[in-house]
């Protein structure tokens, strides 16, 4: 709920899952990120069934796989549509209602919570830019680490070639709404083996998908 100032509505901050919730009842709402340039959240394609790209990227995910920022669960719908046990979890309660009601599972979970299944994942999904969560790609990859099996996978989408990797705040602005400001990052394609070694990880394969760019990470053997 925004705090009642007096003033302009818009210079209310409320929290990034009340601007996340009124984005998915349709209100037009836009990433103002690490740029200062606002982008418009593609909410219409998050709440759409899966496509042909996002069919390519859960090809590379293998056996029971946690989503992690599933959002409105196109992509946890599609991986138990495809015969994937699957689990969404998100930190916004209205968006694991609707994975729930699309007719997946999902958990009101922040990645760093305790979750189940700990250690036993054989693939964690990364989709729609969430190596950002959090604001430290390296923080996030090491806890993802430690949910899965030691023979699993991370399946992590990337900006594309050229894309500077970079950190700092965003906020969610819609037309009378701002969320307080959270921390998140952009993570470029040319920069993963970099990242990945941070993480005690390598990088298996990277693969064009639809013109969206997508790693797959192991634990590093040695």
């Amino acid at each position: 709920m925004a705090i009642d100032t007096g003033s302009d509505p818009m210079t209310a901050e409320s929290s990034f899952s009340d601007v996340f919730a009124r984005a998915l009842l349709g209100e037009p709402t836009s990433v103002v990120g690490l740029d200062g340039t606002p982008s418009p959240l593609p909410m219409a394609s998050w709440l759409r069934p899966a496509d042909s790209a996002d069919h390519r990227m859960l090809a590379l995910c293998e056996g029971p796989t946690i989503d992690i920022g599933c959002g409105p669960g196109r992509m946890t719908v599609a991986l138990s549509e495809l015969g994937h046990l699957s689990l969404g979890i998100d930190v916004v309660p209205e968006a694991v209602e609707l994975t729930r009601r699309r007719g997946a599972s999902a958990l009101r979970r922040d990645v760093f919570d305790r979750l189940p299944s700990e250690g036993r994942w054989q693939s964690a999904l990364l989709a729609d830019g969430n190596v950002g969560i959090g604001g430290d790609p390296v923080a996030l990859l090491a806890r993802v680490r430690e949910l899965l099996d030691p023979r699993g996978r991370m399946v992590v989408e990337l900006m594309g070639p050229g894309v500077r990797s970079s950190s700092g705040w965003g906020t969610l602005e819609g037309a009378a709404h701002r969320s307080r400001p959270f921390r998140w990052a952009v993570v470029g394609v040319d920069d993963v083996h970099t990242l990945a070694s941070s993480a005690g990880l390598v990088v298996d394969a990277v693969h064009d998908v639809g013109g969206r760019w997508v790693a797959v990470l192991r634990e590093d053997p040695t």
